[in-house]
């Protein structure tokens, strides 16, 4: 009998969780797994037990947010021979599990964590550190880690939204020096995403267009320091989808970048606190892991 580590984050968005456990582990059970359960108990809690025990498990199945994803990711990262990850978003945005075509009903996304397609996904490094989909600096990327959980479990989607909102009179510019493929770029810049999704806190605009999950490429944007209204008005209208690009944002694709900058910035990696840096080396690492989505059998093959 093939053996399953299901680990769960039990506050996250809105403590669904609480309400479909049962229909969860019985899917797992009825799929002839003999099962472990572990609610994690602090941050970073998945993280330490997976890399401890991993080896133990033929399938790890995790539900949460974006970050309880990473840390099953991390913890992974370790080993030559991973286990298939499934996941069961129950965060409030979910980035991720939109770009890999998961159920939103946790039942129908636990069925999909065990009979779904495997799908090959790259996955990130920063100074050593791991992201699943999102490493980036400045304008809305410290949304995901200032908002209290409270608020989150409160009012979903729309607690990012407001906290957002609250930020858009201290907007800050940095000042970088950006080096990738034989190129130097310097610039002053109010956001920068390195990103492995379709969407970024639910826009679809910010992370560029003809995206691949395991192509070995990040696509980066940056946004530079606007100078007009036009300028933001350019900025949202791709962040909501309604432009494809405009001059005030740099876009470009690589699998490895370094950034520079004279003074510490706060990064945000997959919506946790990354740390403050004036140097990070971010690397692309090619189909990492193996997670099972709802990709369609056929369409997953050809990516």
């Amino acid at each position: 009998m093939e053996r399953l580590l299901f680990i769960y984050n039990p506050r996250s968005g809105k403590e669904r969780i609480k309400t479909h456990l049962s229909a969860i582990l019985d899917c797992f059970v009825k799929s002839g797994y003999c099962v472990e359960v572990r609610p994690t108990q602090e941050a970073q809690d998945a993280r330490k037990y997976i890399e401890k025990n991993a080896y133990r498990f033929d399938r790890i199945v995790c539900s949460g947010g974006d970050g309880t994803l990473n840390e099953v990711v991390t913890g992974l990262m370790g080993y030559m021979e991973k286990p298939l990850i499934g996941y069961i978003p129950a965060g409030s945005t979910n980035d991720f599990a939109s770009s890999i075509q998961l159920p939103k009903n946790m039942r129908k996304a636990a069925l999909t964590a065990i009979n779904g397609t495997p799908y090959s996904v790259d996955i990130g490094s920063m100074n050593g550190r791991y992201f699943t989909y999102v490493a980036g600096f400045g304008a809305f990327t410290e949304v995901s880690y200032l908002t209290p959980q409270e608020k989150k479990n409160l009012l979903g989607h729309q607690a990012y939204i407001i906290e957002g909102i609250k930020q858009l009179g201290s907007l800050k510019a940095y000042s970088v020096t950006i080096e990738h493929d034989d190129e130097v770029v310097d610039g002053r810049f109010i956001l920068c995403m390195i990103t492995n999704s379709y969407s970024v806190g639910g826009f679809k605009g910010l992370t560029g267009k003809d995206i691949n999950m395991n192509d070995g490429l990040f696509e980066v944007n940056l946004i530079k320091v606007p100078t007009s209204v036009m300028d933001y008005q350019n900025i949202i209208s791709v962040a909501i989808g309604m432009e494809q690009s405009n001059d005030a944002i740099l876009s470009f694709k690589t699998s490895k970048l370094v950034i520079h900058s004279n003074i510490e910035i706060p990064w945000t990696i997959d919506g946790e606190f990354g740390g403050n840096h004036t140097e990070v080396e971010i690397v692309n690492h090619r189909k990492a892991i193996q997670i099972m989505s709802g990709i369609e059998q056929n369409t997953a093959k050809l990516l």
